[in-house]
Formats: C-alpha cells, structure tokens, sequence
C-alpha cells in the first residue's frame, strides 16, 4: 500500500498553456509527467508506474512469443551506421555526440550517434555470433530509450525527441520461416495492444526507409493522430494513407485513342490547376496532366498525375530511392526549360532529358485519355494530349494519395479514411541488413552454403502507447485507466484521517485488496471531500471506495469505479470481502 501524503502526486487543477491536446493536458494535470525541454519529459512517480506496467505487459507478451531480451548501448559508433544503407536517410534525425578529444572541431563528423533504432548494431553483433542454420530463428527485443531529432516536437509524449520503445529483431534461414516470426510478432502485438486496454486496428504500411517485403502498423482511432488510416468496413481492407490503395483505375482500363493532333493555346497568368479550370478555359482538374519534379538521392526525376490528385510521397520510395525532396526551381528549369505552371512530359518538350533519371506516370492518368498539359513555354498549354501516344513515359506506377469515397480495391465500396495514432510497426526487412559484407549476418545452410539472414524488425511506442491509452480513455473529469496500465487499481479516499476507526478500516480494506491483486493508494491527506474527490477522477484510479463523513456514522462505505457514475453503498461489515471479491473479479477478466 501507498499513502498519498508519502508519495508526489502535483496534481493541477488549470491546464498548462504548452498542452495541445486533451492526453497531453491530462498527463501534466494529473501529475504523470513534466517538462524538462522542447520534447524532453520526466516521468513522475505516478507516470513511472504507468510506464513500467505498460513496458511489463510488452515483455511479457514478447517472452510468451519466444523473444529473447537483451540490452544494447544508446550511445553507438557512428562508423556503424556510415557503413549501412540507411547513414544518408537519418542522419538528419540523429542526434551527434562530440568526441571528448582536445583535438576534435565542431565540423568533424561524428564518432558516435545516439541511437534512434538499432537495426545497424544488432545485425553485425548478432552476425558475428551465428554461424549455422540451426543458429537461426531467434528473434532479440529490447526496451529502451530511444532518440530523435524530431524539428516539431509536440503532443507530449506522441511526438517527442526521447521516449522509450521496445525494438526487436528476428533471424531467419529463409522467408518462410521469416514470415512465420512475423505472424508470432503479429500476434504477440495484438495481445499486448489489447491488454493494455486499447482499441486498435492493424493496417498495411509503407516500409519507408527500413525497406523490405512488407509491414504492417499499428494505429489507435483518434482525431488527434498524425496519420490516416484508409479502411473498408465491408472487406476488411485497412492501410495507412501513405500505402493505401484504391479500385479507380479498372484492371481492364483500355487506353483511350487520340482525338486530335496536339493543339497548343496561350494561358496567360494561367500557373495553376485551379485557375486553367475557370472561365475562359474551363477545363476541369480530372482532364489535365500535372507534372512535378523530384530530388531521389540527389537524381532529378518526374511524375505525371492528374491534375486532381495529390502525390503521395511515400510511394515514390517504391521507384528505388531513400531519400526525396521536391525540385528546386532552378533544377526544374535546368531540366525541363519551363518553371511550375507550365510543366508536361509530352515526347520532345523537355529542354534536357538527359537530366532527368526517369519520368513516371501514375496508373489514374489512364483515366483521362485525352487531355491537357503544360507545353514548357510561358503561358503556354497544349491539348489534345494522348496519353499513349504522347507522353515521355518510363512507366507507370500508384503514386497517388487515395481519396476518401474511391472504391475499395476488393470490394469496391467507398472508402473511408479516419485519424489514427500509430503505436507500433513491423517488418519483414528480408536480407536488406544481412546481406552486406562489412557487417551483415550470413550463416551457412545444411548445404555448407553462405547465405543472409532473412530479417524483420518490430517496433512499439512504450511512452506513446501511455498517451495514447489516456487520449482514448478519458472523460470530462480526467483520465479513466484500463486495470491493468492503471498505476493503482484502487484508491481509499479517506474523509477523515485523524478519526482511528476511518484509518483502521482503510487499512483493512487495503491489505485485503492487495492479498487479491490489486495496487492500492489511501489518500489521507488533511484535504476538502472535493479536493479527494476530483484528484482521484483526474488521476484515474479504476476503483475508489470513499470511508467517512456521513457514511462512517449510518456504517457504510461507498464504492465507485471510474467508469460508472454512480456510487453505491455497502456496510462496514461486508465491504473488506466485497472489495477483495470485486478485484478478484476485475483482475481475472
């Protein structure tokens, strides 16, 4: 048993100006964390309680699923992440440790990084244990804190720059053992989302910069989520946004046949889509051809959308490059003679195509057929552009941003696209990692032949997973804990501590909750009923039974769980075994 006056809990009854969000408000307002910077938190004692039974859950489901717990440093050589394929696409996120050196400069490139993933130090360590097939199919975990370089941090914990994750790592003799780690991951994720008390859904993912065969995300429905989820409630599909397919373009489209020769008109102050579908031209944004230029490992590159359509960066990673940036205005002149709002691909137009490492084509600007676009001269559009016939295509991919109401690819029902947190992620990395010379991991197989692992990564927000449980289980009155994140199951809000009777009661029923598996805090602060009261609905404590005042006097207590708006009484006599017996109750559920 805890007492209040013995623990620190600053509890707040206004919320501070820094909060954004309603999560964040109540992790300052019930005491959980504090400020210490710009996405620097400390964990107080009631958040640390939180953390450490959510980190608890994580490994014991990791464990149950056969995963292997270990601890790596956080502070890492940087020489083992300049060696890997990932050195240019986050080093920008990295945080640099300055050598201790006399000599070092301020312009020296680092000796060490703080770690924000570990995959470039499990694969060379682990590589240079194993040695044989029957080494394999062992996957590492960790839970640890992590560093990011966030430019923007905000949310409290959703988006700070140290937080705590757990990261794991499976390896494998071959890609269907490999998926076979990544189903158990799979599972294991699902247990540990829903036993920290959370309503999820699983969804297909854009593998980013880890690569791979594929990966899925772990998102929690909120309006505050930084992501889009995109689902079909009839078939089940889920995506997030930057992954997300649709079924508008039809797998037996037939591409449409010229309807004239190429015809150009002047567009005079005409730049944007918007404008060249008013008056005098009227020519809606589904009918033109909207090409934007691209920076993919410092190779310039086109992609030809509809002029309704956004692209979706994400997907361009399917092209083959890690790191993407839109065209400078100078690149884009040098390349295609023309500024933005007069750019087209068509055959022949580009000032310099040698410039460019590829022009491509999103699959929906087969729906148009015939349409128009920029003609690389000022104030000057072509129409009549076929899409077969004329555009300078390298070839076609889904590059666009699907929109809510296209038809789901399976079913072909609208889709919708609602606001999520992304708690996890996992991946099937295959030998992107392994494969390398330097410092991958290779076995021999039972024919004495050298092979990569075939790898996967699966990483959980721990700290974010906190925030996100409050941000879906809260009310007006504060946070509303699931039983088994809760830092305490039960708190005894004691009206009167100096009276002996109250005292020995809140004992009684503490000990008595304790032996049936509850966490048990008696507040037995010199504080106003109202005080007790609201702190308790703020800190979100799952039962509350309240002893004193009138109640003391007619010899009854009264119980109240968080989630239910009333209390209700029970005698002196039965409330020690009524308690106990309601714990019992809740913690096996």
């Amino acid at each position: 048993m805890q007492y209040w006056s013995k623990t620190y809990i600053p509890t707040l009854k206004e919320s501070p100006a820094e909060a954004e969000i309603e999560s964040h408000k109540l992790l300052l307002r019930a005491g959980l964390v504090r400020k210490i910077g710009g996405g620097l938190y400390a964990f107080l004692p009631l958040g640390k309680r939180v953390l450490d039974k959510v980190s608890q859950i994580c490994r014991e489901e990791m464990n149950a699923a056969g995963a292997i717990e270990l601890l790596m440093p956080a502070v890492l050589p940087a020489e083992q992440w300049k060696a890997g394929p990932r050195w240019n696409a986050v080093r920008e996120v990295m945080y640099s440790v300055n050598s201790a050196s006399k000599n070092a400069k301020p312009t020296d490139d680092p000796q060490y990084v703080l770690g924000p993933t570990h995959e470039e130090i499990i694969t060379p360590l682990i590589g240079s244990e194993i040695s044989s097939y029957r080494d394999m199919g062992k996957i590492f975990y960790q839970i640890q804190t992590k560093f990011r370089n966030e430019i923007r941090p905000r949310y409290g914990l959703m988006r700070a720059r140290e937080f705590v994750m757990k990261d794991g790592y499976s390896f494998d003799e071959n890609d269907e053992k490999a998926e076979e780690s990544y189903h158990r991951m799979a599972a294991a994720y699902d247990k540990f989302f829903a036993r920290c008390g959370l309503t999820f859904i699983s969804v297909e993912a854009d593998a980013g910069i880890m690569g791979g065969g594929f990966s899925h995300e772990y998102m929690v429905p909120a309006e505050v989520g930084d992501d889009d989820v995109v689902y079909c409630q009839e078939s089940g599909y889920s995506a997030n946004v930057e992954k997300a397919t649709s079924g508008i373009v039809p797998e037996d489209l037939v591409d449409a046949e010229p309807v004239g020769e190429l015809e150009k008109f002047g567009t005079p102050g005409v730049k944007t889509i918007e404008k060249l579908a008013k008056d005098p031209f009227n020519i809606s944004a589904n009918e033109q051809f909207k090409t934007l230029l691209f920076v993919g490992d410092e190779k310039l590159f086109a992609v030809v959308v509809r002029g309704c359509d956004q692209v979706e960066e994400a997907k361009l990673g399917y092209l083959g490059y890690q790191v993407i940036r839109p065209a400078t205005v100078d690149e884009i002149f040098g390349a295609m003679g023309a500024y933005p709002g007069s750019l087209g691909a068509i055959k022949g137009t580009i000032k310099d195509r040698s410039k460019l490492d590829g022009v491509f084509g999103d699959d929906a600007i087969r729906l148009i057929g015939n349409g128009v676009t920029g003609a690389n001269e000022k104030a000057m559009h072509v129409k009549n552009v076929n899409v077969s016939r004329d555009l300078d295509l390298d070839r076609f991919g889904d590059f666009r941003k699907v929109k809510e109401g296209e038809p789901c690819p399976n079913s072909g029902k609208p889709l919708k696209i609602a606001r999520a947190i992304e708690v996890g992620h996992i991946f099937k990395l295959g030998t992107k990692f392994s494969e390398s010379d330097q410092w991958g991991a290779k076995f021999h197989d039972s024919e004495k032949q050298t092979k990569p692992a075939v790898m996967g990564c699966y990483g959980i927000g721990v700290s974010r997973t906190m925030q996100a449980v409050i941000e879906q289980s809260r009310d007006k009155f504060g946070i509303i804990w699931p039983w088994n994140v809760a830092p305490y199951h039960l708190v005894i809000t004691v009206l009167d501590p100096g009276l002996e009777e109250a005292s020995s009661l809140a004992n009684s029923i503490g000990e008595a909750a304790e032996a049936a598996g509850a966490d048990v805090l008696i507040d037995d602060r010199d504080e106003r009923p109202g005080v007790k009261f609201k702190d308790a609905d703020l800190i979100g404590i799952p039962l509350r039974v309240t002893i004193g005042g009138r109640g003391l006097k007619e010899g009854i207590v009264e119980l109240k769980w968080r989630n239910e708006e009333s209390a209700r009484k029970v005698s002196i006599e039965e409330a020690v075994s009524v308690v106990a017996s309601e714990i019992r109750e809740k913690a096996s559920s």
